[in-house]
Formats: C-alpha cells, structure tokens, sequence
C-alpha cells in the first residue's frame, strides 16, 4: 500500500511516537499493510494546519469551491475500480457493492459541487419593527469527522464534501479496521486543487484520546460521527463540554413489513436489497422483517431460494456475492445472535453454520418464527441474516415495529398506495422505503429519529450542518 502514513497539511508523515498498527484483508487474515497511528501532538499539527488553511478557503467564491469538487467526482469517477478494489481488500465486501460504493462516494462530490453554489439566504421586512431581517449562512468552523469502517469511502466523502462546500476545513479519523481507502482519497483531492492542510486524515489506535482532545479545542466547531449509538452518546457528552454542533448518524434496527397486498417478486427483491447490501453490515439493513400471515409462507420461500442461492467466497474474485464480514468480532456476534434464536425456536431455512477455514465468513442465513424474545430482535445484526416474523394487523404490525429505540430506517410494502403512505407516516422513522429496499441518495437528507441520531447527511441540510446562521437587523 502506498499511502500509509498520517495525512498532515498536505505532507505524509508518521505519528509523533512512532507506533503502528496493522490493517488485515478479512478474507484470508493476512496483513495489508502497517499504518501510523496518530497521537494528541500528531491533532496538535492538523488543528494548526486546519485553521490556517480554512481562512484561506472560506474566502474563495462558491464557484470556486464548486468547481475543485467536480473535478473530484470526476477523478473518483475515473479510479472507481481502483477505489473498488481496495474498499474490498481492507473492508471484505464483495465486488459489485465495493464498485457500488465507489460510485455512491463519488456522488458526494458532484451533489455538494451543485450545493455549494446555493447557499441561499434571505431579506425581509420586519412586521413590527420595520427593520429588515437579513439572514445568511456562513462556515461554522473546523469540523472533526468520524467514520465507521463498514463504507470505508462514502462514509467519509459524505462528511468532506459537504464541510468543504460551506468553506470548512476537517480533520479525519477513519475507522482502524479500514483507514487505507480514505488515505488514498488524499492524492485524488491534491489533484482536484483542495489545499494543503484542508483536509487532514489521522488513522489512531488512540482513537477515544485524540478524538477528544479535537473535541476540546477552541476552533472545532463541528463533531459529525457515523457509527454506534454507544460511542455517539459518549461523542455528545464531550461535544457539551464545547457547545458543539453534532451531526450524529447512529445506530439503527430497521423494521421491513411485507402487507398481504404487496407484490411479492418486488417485495423479495426490495428485502434482498435491504438486508444484503453491504452483506447487511449497514445502519439501514433491514433488521426485523414483519410478513402478514396470509403470505408468510410463500415470501420466505422465495427469499430462502434467494439467499441461498448467492455465493459466497474473497470479495476480490468475480462472481462472488456475499464477501467476509470485517472482523472476528462481527462474525462471532452474529453467528451467536443465530444459535440464540435458533435455540429459542426460530426455524432455520439456510445458512446457519460457520464455515472451516480462514476469513471471517457466515453464510446468508435466514430464520422464521424467530421468537420475541429472541437477541437478534433488538439488536443490529450487522451481518447477512434475515429474521421473520409474521402479523395480522396493521395497526398491531405498526407498534410492534415503532416498539424500539432506534429511529433509523423502516421499510414498507404494499400494492395500495395510500394504505402504503398511511402507514409510512405512523412510522416513527427519520427514512423510509416504499416499495424500495435502498434509501440511501445524496440528495435525500439522511438521518434518523429518537436514539438513531441528531442532524442530517446529504441534501442541501447536509451543508447546514457544517454552517452557522446569522441574522442582521438594519434599516436602510
């Protein structure tokens, strides 16, 4: 691998101490690479070398903002394979969804290319007063931006692009499991023109530490984290201490409901897509599918012959669909979430057994009847398992899947559009799909309810995020 060192204004460099850490290529085990870990000194450079770049940036012209990010959707565009690739190697997921990444992360680019220009504000007379309200957005300041390991490219440009729309300036911290695909996005953005110090990246071990001491600084003014609603409520405690903006995308545990009047080759192919993207290690897979009874039956049938067909080995090869899982950990915790419904009663349909060998493999697995009580239930699954339950009601069908924490991502199914749009707004979700497993879309606003987050990704709220409103009063 080329590129493993902190990325620090625009230089490649290692940690003030030293220390390394190895990435390993989930499929096999083995170690891609050595990658330097960053220190509370190493966040000292890139604060410095943030904020001096920022006040240059936040001066240009939109325009001129606009057009350094098209020419890095342009760039990406051409190196997907290249970004594909690598997603696989590090993160395990197969081809086709590493290459569906890579465009998605792309997207990020050319949206925010077309928002920066938009950043619209607003003139009106005051009723009472007479005054005239003048209303504009400006940078918020430095943003510090976390990501997960599971969209190793799409998690990151989701947060860069938008900050450096609105005239910010970031510094990174990729998930250890795969931070070499955001280290390769650095020379991309070199060429595309972002300036030195711009954009830092600082791969940690020291990830609680490092991220902290960013957090208390003076000239960070934006905390955005995608990851688990545990480490979010620890990010927001230390964000209060700063008053700082959060923009949290948490945890979530979708509900997927298939209505009796649903088309079910749609509906089949909606849940394959919504439950296996990504080998279902997303915030948005479909977590608890909810079947009517009168059609149970048939739907699981249909979508054990779908997931057992699929095939199963190293991401990189052609043909494959259903890659590793990223790390021992992840695939120990879903094969225990199996056992454990299996052995309260659920029916086990296909997969279920963890392969010989090495790679962090479990087979697509599905599961009726899994009990209430089952874990599996309420829990993210994170890994290719669908569990069944049926209903009758819709009324009793919308409560059980509201009866949750989360607030992410809900799925619904049915032929008869109002029934459909009904239901969609009982639903106490920030997203949901009808008669679609994929919401995901740069320029849809991305977030959830309840403990599933705070803020949007993507849309034109995905630069506010990164903005801070100001109001003029002026009589003229």
């Amino acid at each position: 691998m080329e590129n493993t060192d902190l990325y620090i204004d625009g230089t490649w460099r290692a940690g003030s101490d030293g220390t390394r850490f190895d990435v390993l290529n989930p499929a096999d085990e083995t170690v891609l690479a050595s990658v330097a870990s960053a220190t509370i000194a190493d966040a000292d450079d890139a604060l410095n070398a943030a904020e001096a770049a920022m006040a240059e940036w936040s001066a240009r012209t939109p325009r001129a903002r606009s057009e350094i990010l098209r020419r890095a959707w342009e760039l990406m565009v051409a190196r997907q394979e290249d970004f594909a690739r690598l997603i696989t190697l590090e993160n395990g997921k197969a081809g086709t969804d590493a290459m569906g990444e890579a465009a998605y992360a792309a997207e990020f680019f050319r949206w925010f290319a077309e928002e920066a220009v938009r950043n619209d504000g607003v003139i009106k007379h005051a009723p009472a007063t007479g005054a005239r309200i003048i209303v504009q957005h400006n940078p918020a300041g430095i943003g510090v931006l976390v990501t997960p390991w599971n969209y190793p490219a799409a998690m990151g440009t989701r947060k860069i692009a938008p900050a450096l729309a609105a005239g910010c300036a970031v510094i990174i911290k990729p998930a250890s499991e795969t931070p070499l695909t955001m280290l390769a996005l650095m020379p991309l953005l070199e060429e595309a023109g972002v300036p030195k110090g711009l954009v830092n990246v600082l791969p940690s071990r020291q990830t609680g530490a490092v991220v902290d001491h960013l957090m208390h600084d003076p000239r960070v003014r934006v905390v955005s984290f995608t990851g688990s609603t545990e480490v979010g409520r620890k990010l927001l405690r230390g964000a209060a201490d700063q008053v700082l903006k959060p923009a949290m995308e948490l945890g979530g545990n979708a509900p997927l409901i298939v209505f009796e009047d649903a088309d079910l080759d749609v509906a089949v192919t909606g849940t394959m897509l919504a439950k296996m993207r990504n080998l279902g290690e997303a915030c948005t897979a479909a977590n608890r599918i909810y079947v009517h009874e009168d059609v149970a039956e048939d739907f699981t049938a249909r979508l054990t012959k779908a997931m057992a067909a699929l095939k199963v080995g190293n991401g990189i090869e052609a043909g494959v669909d259903v890659g590793p899982l990223v790390n021992a950990e992840t695939r120990d915790t879903v094969a225990a979430f199996v056992d454990d419904a299996v052995s309260k009663g659920a029916k086990l349909h296909c997969g279920g057994v963890r392969p010989d060998g090495p790679g962090f493999f479990y087979p697509p697995t599905v599961l009726s009847d899994v009990p209430d009580n089952a874990e599996c239930l309420n829990d993210e699954i994170f890994g290719p398992v669908a569990a069944l339950q049926t209903f009758a009601d819709q009324d009793e069908v919308i409560a059980r899947a509201n009866a949750t924490e989360y607030g992410l991502v809900a799925y619904v199914f049915s032929e008869n559009m109002k029934r459909g749009m009904q239901v969609c707004e009982q639903l106490d979700f920030g997203m949901v799909g009808l008669n679609r497993g994929l919401v995901s879309d740069p320029a849809a606003p991305f977030g959830g309810t309840k403990q599933s987050g705070l803020g949007r990704e993507g849309a034109h709220e995905g630069m506010l995020e990164f903005m801070e409103t100001q109001y003029i009063s002026a009589e003229w």
